[in-house]
């Protein structure tokens, strides 16, 4: 008999090989029939999977995270069964789920495949999956799955890097694939299909390798379910902020400055403008000073960091000058230059806590492949700031960072999200740098501040940074996708590699424990997501113009900028359509350009010393005063803009 712990603390008692499944029945045939998924001890297994010793298990279905990720592993296999069948003599190499579906890479060979095919293979992947064939692992020897895959140049690299004794399969129906396991009972719990995009992509994502073609596709249990995907997606192509930017005339890109280099339009400046300064008055009262570093460094600064060890790949490479070996680096990180900062005084722990904040731009060189809009770009703006602090002092510094953070989301409307403890991985230590002893008064620092704020909170293992673990907030928009957005980090480490001291009471030289904090994160990605969560309708604090004066004819001109005073005196953004363009055509453009409000001025206005507001959306306000309208701004603002 094996005893079986299930999350609720439960323990169930059965004859060993039992299954997961089998468990499933136990507690309820209603729950086993929604259940596609399990993991045992931390491990992903099949619901068919015999267990032969006692511990826990968690059962997953479509509702879960996990649930779905098997669902949409079990998708890429039909969706490889497809292709081949379809297309005799392609290649498969891999096919893993991502966020949002799976996807396939192949090596079409002679055949191509575009748009028009889509139809075709979604139709051969749901005749595949009506046939309720079993998902079904199976062990085999290094020796034969080479002979299953001879000829085939992808699966045999993958299959000679695996030692013998760990090698699977996974089979259904008359397919089968070189896997490691986690599948949906059946095919026949996929009823709905699509083929979503084609692409290309380089074997194992390095440009020197062959190049593939990567399908992409999404699948549910409901046809129901992936209508309202598609409709979201017509609705997130709606917003998309490299269309919105460009409507809004927020941002470009210029071939002859550089891929992923953005160039900001006069109302982008303005808008990031406005953000800084939210974001300054707010680190004014909590203390913070500004600091400016430079766009460089030298090398040897990102070699103490650490950061030329762990970035130096991805980052612009040395530039070298005049003088002999002198090189330096765009910077990849403001965090050296802020420790050197500190470093240029004495500090005595009457000073600390030091709290340095900057808007500074950083360099990255990302792959051209994996550019994309605002999102991933070469050179950003972080918001930067790094907090000294003893570490008596650092459960209340870390908290308040907390509170700052809550207040920006709240500020700008981001409602739903969640926090994500994110710690080492405790079996890759040569991903990180510092003793074990400092990474666990780190990690245990944050839980406690984490648990202490009533944060919502998951833990993920193996996602700290090189330098110390991290408090990221996982923030869901408008159309429910999740961002991360914002984060806090402590670390011990560059103090010790910066040799950063403070005198302690007792007259002797301690080290401060350092906060990294970037509520925005980056700029650009952060203007981005807002973008494309607000549809380019910001809160009204934050548009570019918050309201647009529109006359009927040029003889209300002379009122029109007599208004358009009264407005700016009482500090509302505001402009003037000038053009000699009929009142319904401006209304129109000022619908497309979002403006909060539009003004309406003709002789009935004039004549009464009023404005006639119409809202965005095709709401009438009617004929008011202008105080009156000022009242309804700063009202509105308000709400959303609360004092730090």
């Amino acid at each position: 008999m094996i005893h079986i712990t299930l999350p609720d603390g439960s323990v169930k008692t059965f004859e060993a090989n039992v299954t997961p499944m089998e468990v499933a029945k136990s507690i309820s045939e209603g729950f086993a029939r929604n259940v596609i998924s399990a993991k045992f001890n931390d491990t992903t297994v099949e619901t068919e999977t015999a267990l032969t010793t006692d511990g826990s298990l968690v059962l997953y279905t479509w509702n879960d995270n996990e649930g779905k990720t098997a669902f949409w592993h079990s998708s890429a296999h039909v969706l490889a069964q497809a292709i081949e069948e379809l297309y005799p003599g392609v290649k498969l190499t891999i096919g893993p789920a991502i966020e949002n579906g799976f996807y396939y890479d192949v090596d079409f060979g002679e055949h191509s495949i575009s748009e028009k095919d889509f139809k075709t293979i979604e139709d051969k992947m749901l005749e595949i999956a009506r046939g309720k064939h079993d998902f079904k692992m199976r062990s085999a020897t290094k020796a034969e799955a080479l002979a299953l895959y001879k000829g085939n140049p992808f699966k045999t690299e993958l299959i000679e890097n695996l030692e013998d004794g760990t090698i699977t399969f996974c089979d259904h129906a008359t397919f089968t694939d070189l896997c490691r396991g986690g599948h949906i009972p059946n095919t026949g719990i996929i009823k709905a299909v699509k083929v979503l995009s084609v692409a290309g992509a380089y074997w194992r994502g390095n440009e020197n390798n062959p190049q593939l073609t990567r399908v992409y596709g999404i699948s549910f249990p409901k046809q129901k379910d992936l209508t309202e995907y598609l409709e979201l997606l017509e609705e997130a192509k709606k917003r998309d902020h490299r269309k919105l930017g460009k409507e809004l005339e927020l941002f470009t890109f210029s071939q002859k400055v550089g891929q992923g280099l953005p160039l900001w339009l006069p109302k982008g400046a303005a808008l990031r403008e406005r953000l800084e300064n939210f974001l300054k008055a707010a680190q004014k009262k909590a203390g913070y000073e500004m600091v400016v570093t430079p766009h460089i460094g030298q090398k040897e600064l990102y070699v103490t960091s650490g950061h030329y060890a762990k970035y130096g790949a991805d980052s612009f490479q040395p530039i070298s000058t005049p003088k002999e070996g002198e090189e330096f680096l765009l910077k990849p990180m403001n965090c050296p230059h802020h420790c050197e900062i500190y470093n240029n005084s004495q500090w005595s722990y009457k000073d600390l806590p030091i709290r340095y904040a900057e808007f500074g731009t950083v360099y990255r060189y990302e792959q051209s492949g994996e550019l994309h809009g605002l999102t991933r770009v070469r050179g950003f703006t972080q918001d930067d700031a790094h907090l000294f602090c003893t570490p008596e002092q650092l459960d209340a510094e870390f908290k308040n960072v907390i509170d700052l953070v809550l207040y920006v989301f709240g500020s700008l409307g981001f409602e739903n999200f969640t926090a994500q403890v994110s710690l080492r991985d405790p079996e890759n230590p040569d991903k990180y740098i510092g003793s074990l002893e400092n990474w666990e008064k780190a990690e245990n620092a944050i839980m406690s501040a984490t648990i202490d704020k009533g944060l919502t909170y998951t833990v993920k293992t193996g996602e700290a940074a090189f330098y110390g673990p991290k408090l990221d907030f996982m923030v869901k928009d408008a159309l429910g996708r999740q961002w991360q957005l914002g984060t806090i980090q402590v670390d011990y480490n560059l103090p010790e590699r910066f040799n950063l001291t403070y005198k302690g009471s007792d007259n002797e030289l301690h080290r401060p424990v350092m906060i990294h904090r970037a509520p925005f994160g980056s700029m650009e990605r952060f203007i981005a997501i807002l973008l494309e969560h607000t549809a380019g309708n910001f809160p009204l604090w934050l548009m570019p113009t918050q309201a647009i004066i529109l006359s009927i004819s040029e003889k209300y001109e002379k009122y029109a900028e007599k208004v358009l005073n009264l407005l700016e005196n009482d500090e509302i953004r505001a402009l003037v359509d000038h053009r000699n363009e009929t009142i319904g055509r401006k209304i129109r453009e000022a619908e497309m350009q979002k403006h909060p409000y539009m003004i309406i001025i003709g002789e009935q206005e004039e004549k009464e010393n009023k404005i006639t507001v119409r809202q965005h959306g095709g709401e009438d306000l009617g004929m008011i005063t202008i105080a009156d309208f000022s009242k309804i701004i700063k009202t509105e603002i308000s709400k959303t803009l609360k004092p730090f």
